[in-house]
C-alpha cells in the first residue's frame, strides 16, 4: 500500500536524508508536498525528481521564481506561511516536520491537527509549544514519532513498556567539538570551528547548538514532553563516540540502550517504517572496530546552556519558548561573527531572567513570546557590542 508523505524542510539535512530513503523504494511512497524556506532551485529539483504534487517556498518573495522553476512539471507552486499550513493539511499519511527553528511551529501544529503520523525533527516547536502540541495530537488522534536520534532511541527502548516502570531516562550527548576545551579556550572559537561536529553531519544552527550543548538542553525539554516521567528522572550523559544514542533504566535496574552508527537515516527510517522496519544504506555497527565506549558527566560550568535549559523546563509556561527564541537570535549573530561563542549562553541567560510568562493558551501566545524574546535578545546584543 502506497504511503502518502510530505516533507517540511526538504532541502535541509534531515529532509534530504528522508528523501534519500524514500527514493530507494519509490514505489512505496507518494510525495504530496515538499517545502523549503528560500532554496528555490533545490526545492524545484527535488519536487521534479520525486514527482511531488505541491512545492511550497516559505519566503513569499520567492514565489515567482519557484513557479518558473516548476513550469511544465505539473507540480503546484505555492509560497508563504498560509501555504505551508495548507500543505500540512493536504492529506499526507506521514509528515516529516524538519523546518529549523520556531518557523516550523504553525505547519507542525497543522499536521498534528490533521491527524495521521507526524515525524518530529523540529525540536524547537516542541520546546516552545510542547503542551499545546501534545494536546493537539491527543485531540486529533495523530501519532507523534520522535526523529532526533536520542528521542527515537528512547522511543525504541520504551517499546512495550510502561512509563510507570521507568526509573531514569538517560540522554546521551557527544559533547560537541569543544568537549575538552576550557572556558578560556572557547573564548575565541570561530563559526567554522563550531559547525565542524566530530560525529554528525548537520546544518549550521544545530551544529552550533551542539557545540554550546544547547542542543542537549533543548532535547531535555523535548524529552519531558514526549516521555512524561518528570524532569528529575531525565539525565544527560556525555558519550563522545555517539554510538549509544540514549538509554532507559527501569525500576528493576535493567537498562536498555539503542545503538547505531551516527547516521540520521537510521532514526528517520525507524519513523518512516514504523511500526515495521525498512532497509537502509547505513553502515552496520562494528563494536570491535569502535573498540571502546566512554562516558562522563556533563560540565554545566563550561557549558551553561544545560543549566539554562533545565531552568526553563522547571519554570514552565513560556520560559522554554523564550529560551529557544533568544538562542536562535544569538546563534544567528554568532554565525555572522557579530558576537563571540561564549556570548551565546550569556545572551540567553539575560533574556530568560528578564522575561517570564504564564502557560500559553494558544499558538499566538507562543509566537508573541517568541517575538518579544527575539527583540530583547537584539537589545542585549546591542549593549554587548556598543
Amino acid at each position: 500500500m502506497t504511503r502518502k508523505v510530505s516533507i517540511f524542510g526538504a532541502t535541509g539535512s534531515v529532509g534530504m536524508s528522508t528523501l534519500d530513503l524514500i527514493q530507494r523504494d519509490a514505489q512505496a511512497f507518494q510525495v504530496v508536498a515538499l517545502t523549503a524556506h528560500s532554496d528555490v532551485d533545490g526545492l524545484a529539483k527535488l519536487a521534479r525528481e520525486c514527482n511531488a504534487q505541491m512545492a511550497v517556498i516559505g519566503d513569499p518573495a520567492r514565489y515567482d521564481a519557484l513557479k518558473s522553476a516548476l513550469s511544465g512539471s505539473g507540480v503546484e507552486a505555492a509560497a508563504g506561511e498560509a501555504a505551508l499550513v495548507e500543505a500540512a493539511q493536504a492529506g499526507a499519511d506521514w509528515s516529516m516536520a524538519a523546518i529549523v527553528g520556531c518557523a516550523g511551529l504553525r505547519p507542525t501544529m497543522a499536521a498534528l491537527q490533521a491527524g495521521g503520523t507526524v515525524a518530529l525533527a523540529n525540536k524547537e516547536s516542541l520546546v516552545s509549544a510542547g503542551a499545546l502540541m501534545m494536546d493537539a495530537a491527543v485531540q486529533s488522534g495523530a501519532t507523534l514519532l520522535p526523529v532526533d536520534s536520542e528521542h527515537n532511541a528512547i522511543f525504541q527502548c520504551l517499546a512495550g513498556s510502561r512509563l510507570d516502570d521507568v526509573a531514569r531516562i538517560i540522554l546521551t550527548a557527544s559533547g560537541g567539538p569543544f568537549r575538552t576545551r576550557s572556558r578560556e579556550e572557547m573564548r575565541d572559537i570561530t563559526p567554522a570551528q563550531a559547525v565542524a561536529h566530530p560525529n554528525w553531519s548537520m546544518g549550521a544552527k544545530i551544529s552550533v547548538d551542539s557545540a554550546t550543548m544547547m542542543n542537549k538542553g533543548l532535547e531535555l525539554i523535548e524529552a519531558a514532553h514526549l516521555f512524561p516521567v518528570g524532569l528529575d528522572r531525565i539525565e544527560i550523559l556525555v558519550h563522545p563516540q555517539s554510538i549509544i544514542h540514549s538509554m532507559v533504566e527501569y525500576r528493576d535496574r535493567s537498562t536498555l540502550a539503542q545503538l547505531g552508527s551516527p547516521d540520521m537515516r537510521i532514526p528517520i527510517a525507524s519513523a518512516l517504517a514504523w511500526p515495521g522496519r525498512m532497509e537502509t544504506p547505513c553502515q552496520p555497527l562494528n563494536l570491535a572496530q569502535a573498540g571502546r565506549l566512554d562516558f562522563e558527566a556533563p560540565d554545566e560550568v563550561r557549558f551553561p546552556a544545560l543549566r539554562l535549559a533545565r531552568q526553563a523546563a522547571e519554570q514552565g509556561g513560556l520560559a522554554p519558548a523564550i529560551l529557544n527564541a533568544a538562542n536562535e537570535v544569538a546563534v544567528a549573530a554568532f554565525l555572522k561573527e557579530a558576537i563571540g561563542f561564549l556570548d551565546i549562553a550569556m545572551i540567553v541567560e539575560d533574556v530568560l531572567n528578564r522575561y517570564s510568562a504564564p502557560e500559553p493558551s494558544g499558538i499566538d501566545d507562543v509566537l508573541e513570546a517568541d517575538a518579544q524574546a527575539r527583540r530583547m535578545a537584539g537589545q542585549v546584543m546591542e549593549r554587548l557590542t556598543a
